[in-house]
């Protein structure tokens, strides 16, 4: 009996899919055409699967894309804060913490970040949820040098120059090689933070990005 009702379960994934599957679907359309084209009909022929199966787990078009929005704001947003937040002996290694966010697309997603924001410049009611969540990331930015004992005045300006470095190269597509971004990472830690990383806090960086 078992058998046969995961079978049964089988056979409707294959006609109807998943909710998971339709929205990985529609972040594929937004990376690769922008908003305008996740579209439900463009989705299912993407997966070979009908309109109607759509319907099973969304209710219309714009619970798609405020489930593709939510996808957006955990995982970049969610570890943005995340990496401001992890274990630093010093100012230094705390924003080579939140570098990780720079070179790595399993914490960080550029080109999603990259969708969202022309996505912005479509709609208000999305440039208010990203100014939001800007806003977000600068806070957990400032505090991370506040917990450094730099004045608040400073902290605030050192977040937002380290932050808008971030958001320029995302959304100016910027492309250099690993090793000439790489070999900028110390001035930028000073530039950040006014303090020069340490040897061995450079190291972790480098070994954590696999970068020799």
């Amino acid at each position: 009996m078992e058998d046969a009702l995961d079978s049964a379960d089988q056979t409707l994934d294959s006609v109807r899919g998943s909710a998971d599957l339709w929205l990985e679907a529609a972040y594929e359309c937004l990376l690769e055409g922008g908003v305008d084209s996740v579209r439900v009909l463009t989705l299912g022929k993407k997966l070979n699967l009908s309109r109607t199966s759509f319907y099973w787990f969304f209710k219309d078009r714009n619970e798609l894309l405020g489930a593709l929005l939510d996808k957006w704001k955990q995982k970049n947003t969610g570890n943005w804060i995340e990496r401001t937040e992890a274990y630093a002996e010093s100012v230094a290694e705390a924003i080579l913490n939140v570098f990780d966010c720079w070179f790595d697309d399993a914490i960080f997603d550029s080109r999603f970040e990259a969708a969202i924001r022309s996505w912005a410049q479509q709609s208000p009611e999305i440039a208010r949820k990203l100014a939001e969540d800007d806003a977000a990331r600068i806070t957990a930015l400032t505090a991370l040098f506040t917990r450094f004992n730099y004045d608040p005045k400073a902290a605030d300006v050192r977040a937002r120059t380290a932050y808008f470095v971030q958001v320029g190269y995302v959304s100016t597509h910027q492309s250099e090689e690993m090793s000439v971004r790489m070999m900028r990472i110390p001035e930028y830690v000073e530039v950040f933070t006014g303090r020069r990383a340490k040897k061995n806090e450079l190291e972790r960086f480098y070994s954590r990005r696999g970068f020799i």
